[in-house]
This record gives structure tokens, sequence and C-alpha cells, in this order.
């Protein structure tokens, strides 16, 4: 389906506040990605919000209603805010969540979360800068591994099973994206697997990646490791890592752990996206019991927001996008650097406070 930009040129971009602090935060990357633009010299975003949610369970009788699937699939990217499916009455916890929903209707088989540290942010794990690349489509997650159903099963009431999945195909599209942005950082990058258990699938991994890189890549230097030593060795020594790749649960975890070690998950990024869409979601939940007392970091969904903006800018070949996302990158780092931080983050600025912190910034740049 082709998506339309605004008649003036700028992006179209789904506004999708989801649940808890979603609202807080979601409103709070607006804010910034409009300055950033603004500033930048690009046209203004169009901005299109759409329900999910217990909102959307309130006026449609469902957490993800059809409607918004239908506008999402007109745009030209979206930052999608929390869910907290689990606060839904049972009938709608039943199957995967709104976020796997959307990575799955729309083929978003990349999940790309970056880990850095920031000056004035005290990072568990030290210096560290890098990314993990995290292949969203299949692996062991039952909820979108499946042609039809779920790779779930529980033929009796004390048994239960899961089916792994990992192809050629979905390990080659991954490999190209990990390799490609480990060719423009520091031409490193480590395949992560457990193929001394699980040979046929992370082996089948691993092996895809490695021909990958080698046929396709000889610039960027690989290696491999499996996924316990990366955990252990991530917490000694994460400065060591440039760009990760794996399989989806594997990613999901390492990609909280690097992002704790960062600082925080307040701090954690990241994008999900195919050749042709994107949407920013930080790596972060709901946080039910902050929502509405303007505490939550919103850092997270800004730098996904900037993310965002990087991947349009780099489509369209639009430098003013990039520009605008770079400026939303040194901003947040400014304000860290400055000493103003979140609760999260041993501070006392409020979501608010620390949004208009950041939207001053964006002009100092």
């Amino acid at each position: 389906m082709t998506r339309v930009s605004g008649s003036d040129g700028g992006v179209r971009l789904g506004l999708v506040e989801g649940d808890g602090i979603g609202p807080e935060v979601v409103r709070a990357a607006r804010a910034v990605v409009d300055e950033a633009l603004a500033v930048a010299g690009a046209p203004a975003a169009h901005w299109v919000p759409l329900p999910m949610g217990a909102a959307a369970i309130a006026e449609f009788g469902d957490p993800l209603p059809e409607p918004t699937l239908r506008a999402l699939a007109e745009l030209d990217a979206w930052i999608l805010g929390p869910h907290d499916n689990v606060a839904y009455p049972p009938e709608h916890r039943i199957g995967p969540p709104p976020g796997g929903v959307i990575r799955k209707r729309f083929g978003l088989f990349a999940n790309i979360r970056p880990a850095r540290s920031f000056p004035g942010v005290r990072a568990v794990g030290g210096e560290m800068d890098l990314v993990i690349v995290r292949e969203n489509s299949e692996g062991f997650y039952a909820d979108r591994n499946m042609f039809a159903g779920s790779g779930e099963f529980r033929p009796t009431e004390d048994v239960a099973m899961s089916v792994a999945v990992v192809t050629r195909r979905a390990s080659e599209r991954i490999a190209h994206t990990a390799c490609r942005l480990a060719a423009n950082r520091r031409k490193r990058l480590t395949i992560v697997h457990k193929a001394n258990v699980l040979p046929m699938t992370t082996g089948l991994f691993r092996d895809v990646c490695r021909e990958i890189a080698r046929e396709h890549y000889p610039a960027v230097l690989v290696d491999d490791e499996h996924v316990d030593a990366t955990a252990a060795h991530l917490v000694r020594a994460p400065g060591d890592y440039d760009v990760l790749v794996t399989e989806n649960l594997f990613g999901d975890i390492l990609s909280d752990l690097a992002g704790e070690l960062s600082g925080s998950l307040g701090i954690a990024a990241s994008i999900n996206c195919s050749d042709t869409t994107a949407m920013a979601q930080a790596v972060h939940g709901a946080a039910p019991a902050l929502a509405g007392h303007n505490r939550a970091n919103p850092a997270a969904l800004q730098l996904s927001a900037a993310m965002l903006l990087q991947w349009l800018g780099a489509r369209r070949d639009d430098t003013a996008l990039r520009h605008a996302a770079e400026r939303i990158e040194h901003a947040v780092a400014a304000v860290f650097a400055a000493g103003v931080a979140t609760a999260d983050l041993g501070g006392l600025a409020s979501t608010s406070e620390f949004t208009e912190q950041v939207r001053a910034r964006i002009h100092r740049w």
C-alpha cells in the first residue's frame, strides 16, 4: 500500500499513546520532534492520533481495533506508547499484546536497540556504546513464529510445549541489517546464539549470519558467542561490543540487560522496522504506578523518536530529517550532562521539566 506524506512534504506520523505512562511520554516525544523539525528547517509533522490499549477497549471493545491498524498502513511511520495488557479485562489478555500484533501485521522484522552511557548518568556497566539487532519475526516467540495460530501447545494439563522457528530467509534479512549498521559504526559484529545445545535452530542463525557477512561485508570483523557468555561479558565489559545480532528471545533479554547497564530502562530506545515501515517504541513498559504523576522518564521515547527520524531521513535522503534527529540526540545528552534527571536516574526533574530542558537545548547545537 502506498503511504502518502503531507502535501507540504512533511511526514505523516501516527501517535499511539497506549497505557500507563504512555500518554505522558508519547506527548513528550511529540514535543521534541516538533521542536527539532522546526529548528532543522523541515516541514512540520502531520500527527495522526490513534487509539490503543485500555482507551481503545472502552471505545471499540478491542485493545487494537482494526481502524487503528488500517490508519497505520497509510502513514509514513508512527510512535507507539507502552501497553499494559496484563491489566486488561480477562477476555482481552488472550493472544499477543498490541505491540506484537503490530510488528507481525506490518512485517517489522528488525528491532534495533542501542545502549550507550551518557555523561551525567551513572552507567552500571561503565563506558559503553553498542547496538543490539534483534530478529523480530520468529525464534522462540510463539505469538509470531507460526503461519497460523500460536507456537505454544498444551497436549495435556501437565505438559506444555513451545516451537522455535528459524529460517534462512529471516536470518539473511536480519544479518544484512546488522552488517550495514556495523559497517557504519566500528565495523565489529558479534553473532549471539546457543548452538552448543540448539545446533539446528540457533546454529542455522549463526551460520547464515556468518555467510552474509563474509560474502557481502568483508570490512566487518565478525565473531560469535553463546548467549550466556554474552550476558556475563555485557556485565563485565560492555564497552567491548559494537553491534550484536541475535534471535528474538535472546535479543529481548540482552537488550533489557544492556539498557539497565547503561543507567536505566528509562533511557533505552528502540525502533522496529522493515525495509519500508518503522515504528518508534521505547524498551520500557507502561509503569502504571507512575501514570498521571508527571514522574516518568521521557528520554527513551524521545531517543526512539530520534531514531525514527534518522530512519525516515535515510529512506527519503532528507538531510533536514537527519539533522532534526541529531539535534534531539544531542539535546537529550546535554540535559543529562547538565545533571538534569528524572527519579529513576536519581534526579528530581518531572516529565514535563525534563522535556522543556530538551526542547531548549535543541536550539543550542
